[in-house]
């Protein structure tokens, strides 16, 4: 009989069913149960305690402080969002209201005018000589009395006494004291003389004012409080007026240019 060649041996782990040898112990009446380790914390993962405190405070603290920047960083990135969407009404609230306001009231307050009227009650003393110098013209008739015996020569007179009558005769005659002659005067007086003056004058009365600011010495404060707002309304007026000017510019185009419908809020 021919000798066969030895077959190479076949690995434990590969090998059939049918090879294998034949146990007589197997299998087992009653097979132990197998020992089952507790899962590690490597299989279960870290827990959320765990997670937060290892046991040292150095990476607790870095920790818990990462987790509150980045919350605090969400909650200033949402607001400086909305109120972006709003900056060019605020934009528009300062310039117009607040810095317009003021320039422009400052500037009505420096072309005002103060329109008044001032009551006088008062009483008013006078005391003064007051000189006089005229010529005061005298034409009147009246009658005068003689105070003494007054001798007239060459007088023509008319007498008639008794059976004697005489016309037109000149003579010399003597008029007695206390005789009344009708006379006529046409004469100019000179006046010069000084009347003193000494009384009180009440007075009642309403004085209209009117008094421009400008030319008052609050012209120069009202003009430098306008000196120091129009600044600012230049600096703003010389800024975009909406998100579209700003991100898509003058030529409707930019690469931000999509983001302004949503920044303006669909204004």
């Amino acid at each position: 009989m021919a000798q066969q060649p030895e077959q190479p041996p076949v690995p434990e782990e590969v090998l059939p069913a049918e090879a294998l040898p034949p146990d007589e112990d197997w299998p087992p009446a009653n097979p132990a149960p197998a020992a089952v380790e507790p899962p590690t914390d490597e299989a279960q993962g870290p827990s959320p305690a765990r997670w937060l405190w290892q046991g040292k405070i150095g990476p607790a603290f870095w920790t818990v402080g990462a987790l509150l920047s980045v919350v605090l960083n969400i909650v200033l990135i949402v607001a400086l969002l909305l109120v972006a969407r709003e900056l060019f009404a605020l934009k528009a609230l300062v310039r117009n209201q607040v810095l317009g306001g003021l320039a422009e009231n400052f500037r009505k307050m420096d072309q005002a005018v103060i329109r008044t009227e001032v009551v006088v009650n008062d009483i008013i003393p006078v005391n003064f000589e007051l000189p006089v110098q005229f010529d005061l013209p005298v034409e009147t008739t009246t009658t005068v009395r003689l105070s003494a015996d007054t001798f007239i020569q060459g007088a023509r007179v008319d007498l008639r006494t008794g059976g004697l009558i005489i016309q037109d005769a000149p003579a010399d005659i003597i008029l007695p004291a206390g005789t009344e002659l009708p006379i006529h005067l046409s004469i100019v007086v000179p006046v010069d003389t000084i009347v003193p003056v000494d009384t009180r004058i009440p007075i009642s009365l309403k004085v209209p004012v009117a008094i421009p600011l400008s030319e008052t010495e609050l012209h120069e404060p009202f003009v430098g409080l306008q000196q120091v707002v129009e600044p600012y309304l230049n600096l703003l007026d010389q800024t975009p007026n909406s998100w579209e000017e700003a991100l898509c510019g003058d030529q409707g185009q930019g690469l931000l240019c999509f983001l302004a419908p949503w920044l303006s809020g669909g204004r």
